[in-house]
């Protein structure tokens, strides 16, 4: 046997270790250090503080232990993944001081508001008063400017639920009962511990970009938005927004679901059924309760317009709207604004050269006030119709509508105030709709409304266009860019929100997403996100979906839904 002469003998294993970063810089140091340590010099990433990494493609924390060389990409706060991990250590600060100041109580984190932050309720007693989270705030800055350690601990889940039962902590317990796994991640800040879903920073002096507002019965723990890292900007009012969560609390609280521990309750004993129904005659009552709204501004009201971000499903919520109008004497007709695309050649365009089909300035909102305000003087208006083969418009259909008719749009910008801005306020009814989950984990784990949308569109995308889990993964950060850009800030411009969410839905999810999750390569652009996911939906109990109502806004994403080859009246129409 010969033996190549450049490896003749084994070596010791190196004192030292290399890491790489992506520019191929190289630090070397001690092995068995933490990440932290290796990147100490660094500090900051791309113009933010880094909390995290990703070491040869697993997500890691900055404690981890380095024990071989390894590619190491480090992650500021401006990343998807950065940023949830400041935001859950900044929730897990926010509950150490609580508990230092109110050892008696607990506080609940209640759901997301705009422009970044969590809104925040008190439980088992009064609300806190202005004086009482400025104190609670001057609790949270003396924790971050003692720089003091995050730890980490695996302990068995018996441990855990004897920890949890001492602390008085009953929706943690109710949730436990369904864990599978024999033990359980728990942090500990001074003498507070927790479990998180998810990666900490590794001490309090990371989290120095926050602040406490007053809002409503309780309070919004701000922080910052990932494309300014280092700046809390101005905190917009959301009444309209904060009172439809506040409604989908009572009716949470009124089906005895405030956690996903109650609804594997409801899973296991069988009684799932029923809040089913329950959930799907309330989505029926606040559709009823819309159309109710624009019958009765009819005529006045001819136009009615509907906006939200992706997988919030709108077209499920149109077509039943429409029924609702039925039941009143109005036929709607469905007129698409996609039809009203600029030719290609005007198509906008990204920093990246790529056409943004999303921009404000990609519909030809001229050509679609004009033929709006013909067809509500009563004239016949030839339509466009967009070859989206070519990327031009061309003529379309030649239509009327009666006076007993309301054109219903269904469009990314059917909220801001630009579009139809020369119509009379009163001849258009806005609404808004999103699926804002506010089903938590526990108290302090709370669900990303975001995440749902996701997990739906990934079962939808299968289904429909035959999209891999990967794909739509990649593609949702482009789609995110634009809900911020286009759909968020024009949310209190609605006249009504319709919150999709269903108390049920990630249980129903769970056994259809799982899969397509799983086909997720490592070391994949997906992978982590999925394996995020995966991880998340452990929490959940599956259930049938043949439980599940055919006329179900669930059923846009999961599939048979009857109302798929349900088509909006278009009476009055004419060739």
């Amino acid at each position: 046997m010969n033996i190549n002469p450049s490896f003749d003998h084994i070596e010791s294993p190196r004192k030292e270790i290399d890491i790489e970063l992506p520019g191929g810089q190289l630090i070397r140091g001690p092995r068995s250090s933490k990440i932290v340590d290796f990147i100490g010099l660094i500090k900051e990433w791309e113009g933010s503080r880094i909390v995290g990494a990703i070491v040869d493609g697993n997500l890691r924390e900055l404690t981890y232990t380095l024990d071989r060389d390894a590619y190491v990409q480090p992650l500021n706060m401006s990343t998807s993944d950065g940023s949830k991990i400041y935001r859950r250590s900044l929730t897990f600060l926010l509950e150490t001081a609580f508990e230092q100041l109110y050892p008696d109580y607990f506080i609940a984190i209640d759901h997301s508001v705009p422009n970044g932050g969590y809104f925040c309720k008190v439980i088992g007693r009064q609300s806190l008063s202005s004086e009482e989270i400025k104190q609670l705030q001057k609790k949270m800055v003396e924790l971050v400017k003692s720089d003091l350690p995050i730890y980490k601990e695996k302990v068995t889940l018996r441990t855990a639920i004897k920890y949890f039962k001492e602390k008085g902590y009953k929706d943690k317990l109710r949730l436990l009962k369904y864990r599978n796994k024999p033990y359980l991640i728990l942090y500990q800040l001074r003498t507070h511990r927790d479990y998180h879903h998810g990666y900490m920073v590794p001490s309090t002096g990371y989290l120095d970009v926050f602040r406490l507002l007053p809002r409503g019965d309780g309070f919004i723990l701000q922080y910052p938005r990932r494309n300014t890292p280092k700046i809390l900007f101005p905190m917009p009012s959301y009444k309209k927004l904060l009172k439809i969560f506040e409604q989908y609390g009572s009716w949470l609280q009124s089906l005895d679901i405030e956690s996903a521990g109650a609804l594997n309750d409801s899973i296991s004993s069988g009684s799932i059924r029923e809040v089913i129904l329950v959930s799907e005659a309330l989505h029926e009552q606040k559709i009823a309760q819309i159309a109710s709204k624009i019958a009765n501004r009819v005529p006045k009201t001819k136009i009615v317009l509907i906006a939200g971000p992706s997988s919030s499903g709108k077209t499920t919520f149109s077509k039943r709207l429409a029924i609702q109008l039925l039941t009143h004497g109005i036929s709607p007709f469905a007129l698409e604004m996609d039809n009203f695309f600029v030719n290609r050649d005007k198509t906008p365009k990204d920093e990246k050269g790529v056409f943004n089909f999303e921009a404000f300035n990609a519909i030809n909102t001229f050509l679609l006030e004009a033929n709006l305000k013909s067809l509500l003087a009563g004239e016949k208006v030839r339509l466009p119709r967009y070859n989206f083969k070519i990327g031009r418009s061309e003529p379309g259909e030649e239509i009327q509508i009666n006076e007993n008719q309301v054109i219903i749009i269904e469009g990314i910008h059917g909220l801001n105030p630009l579009l139809l801005a020369d119509l009379n306020r009163e001849n258009a009814f806005r609404i808004y709709v999103s699926c804002l989950t506010q089903l938590n984990l526990d108290y302090y784990n709370r669900i990303s409304t975001t995440d749902t949308r996701m997990l739906r569109r990934i079962v939808r995308d299968a289904n429909t266009r035959g999209f891999s889990a990967q794909r739509t993964i990649e593609m949702w950060e482009s789609v995110r860019r634009g809900e911020r850009e286009y759909i968020f800030p024009y949310q209190e411009n609605a006249d009504e929100i319709f919150n999709s969410a269903l108390v049920y839905e990630l249980a129903a999810l769970k056994p259809l997403v799982e899969p397509l999750l799983r086909q997720i390569a490592f070391g994949s652009e997906g992978y982590l996100e999925a394996k995020r996911l995966l991880a998340f939906l452990q929490w959940f109990l599956p259930i049938n979906n043949d439980l599940i109502p055919d006329n179900s806004i669930l059923r846009e994403f999961i599939g048979n839904s009857i109302l798929t080859d349900f088509h909006i009246w278009k009476k009055g129409t004419t060739s």
